[in-house]
C-alpha cells in the first residue's frame, strides 16, 4: 500500500488517518512540526485498497500495512474527521501496539446522539444511507470536478464554513492546499471514498468502545462538519479518553491547523 511520509525519516513513527474527502497530502499540515519534534509521519493511501475489502477485512489490511512499514514497532495514531473512525477501528486490529490516539474534529456513531441535523453534510449522509447508488453517482461527479474544476468544488464544500474556517477558506495558501488534497482524494476512484463514509454510517465495532488505548480529543467549538457533541460522546464512551481539548472559535480545518503543533509536542514528549 502506497504511503507518503512527512517529518523526520528516522523519527518516532506516527500514522495519520486523513479525512473524507482527503488524501495522504493532507498530512503535510504536520510536516514542519514533525521535523522539529523528531516524528516520522506516515499516511497510507487507503482509498486505493481493493474495493472488495470491507469492514473487518479492510481494517486488517490497514493494520497489516502499518505493521510492515514500522517493522513491528509501537506507533501513535492521529485521525482527522471521518479518518478518526478508521483510526479507532484499525487500532483495535493492532492490540497493544498503539500507544496514543489523537482524534481531531472527530466523528461519532450517529446512533449515539442527535448529531445529523447539526452536520453540514446531512444531505450527503442521508443520501448515502437511503440511496447508496445515488450517493455513489454524486461521488463520481465530485471526482470529475476535483482535477478539472478544483476551485469550484472547494467553494461548494466551504460554502457552509463557520468559525475560523471562514477566514481560513479565504487564504490562498489554504485554497491551493485543499484543492490539491481534493484532486488527490479521487485519484484512485470513488470506491474508497464511499467505503469510508458507509462504514462511518454503519454500526461501529464493539471493540472500539472496549479498548483501553489512550485517546485525546481535539475539537473546535464552532465545528458544523463534526459537531462538538460528537467529541463529548466519544469522551464519555471510550475507556481511554482523557477529555476534550476545546478550541474556542475553531471549526473543522482550523482545529486541525491549531492542534497540529500541540499534538506533535505531546507525542514527542510521551
Amino acid at each position: 500500500m502506497r504511503c507518503t511520509e512527512y517529518g523526520r525519516a528516522t523519527g518516532k513513527p506516527v500514522v495519520y488517518f486523513h479525512g473524507v474527502p482527503g488524501a495522504p497530502s493532507e498530512a503535510a499540515v504536520l510536516d514542519e512540526f514533525a521535523q522539529q519534534q523528531g516524528l516520522r509521519v506516515l499516511c497510507f493511501e487507503r482509498f486505493a485498497v481493493a474495493a472488495d475489502l470491507d469492514g473487518d477485512a479492510y481494517y486488517r489490511q490497514l493494520a497489516a500495512a502499518i505493521d510492515e512499514k514500522v517493522a513491528g514497532a509501537s506507533v501513535d495514531f492521529i485521525g482527522f474527521s471521518i479518518g478518526t473512525h478508521v483510526a479507532l477501528e484499525t487500532a483495535c486490529r493492532l492490540p497493544g501496539r498503539v500507544k496514543n490516539i489523537h482524534l481531531v474534529a472527530a466523528v461519532a456513531p450517529l446512533e449515539h446522539g442527535n448529531f445529523l441535523d447539526a452536520m453540514a453534510g446531512k444531505a450527503v449522509f442521508t443520501l448515502a444511507q437511503r440511496q447508496p447508488w445515488l450517493f455513489k453517482l454524486l461521488a463520481r461527479w465530485q471526482a470529475f470536478l476535483a482535477p478539472r474544476f478544483a476551485p469550484t468544488l472547494r467553494r461548494m464544500l466551504f460554502a457552509s464554513a463557520q468559525g475560523q474556517d471562514q477566514e481560513l477558506a479565504g487564504q490562498q495558501p489554504f485554497q491551493q492546499f485543499i484543492e490539491g488534497v481534493l484532486a488527490e482524494s479521487f485519484s484512485s476512484g470513488v470506491n474508497g471514498y464511499c467505503r469510508d463514509i458507509q462504514l462511518f454510517l454503519a454500526p461501529w465495532s464493539p471493540a472500539v468502545f472496549s479498548s483501553e488505548t489512550s485517546v485525546h480529543l481535539w475539537h473546535g467549538s464552532d465545528d458544523n462538519w463534526s459537531p462538538i457533541g460528537m467529541a463529548d460522546s466519544l469522551a464519555a464512551r471510550l475507556p481511554g479518553a482523557s477529555g476534550v481539548h476545546r478550541g474556542a472559535g475553531l471549526s473543522h480545518y482550523s482545529c486541525l491547523y491549531d492542534a497540529a503543533p500541540k499534538i506533535c509536542r505531546e507525542l514527542a514528549a510521551g
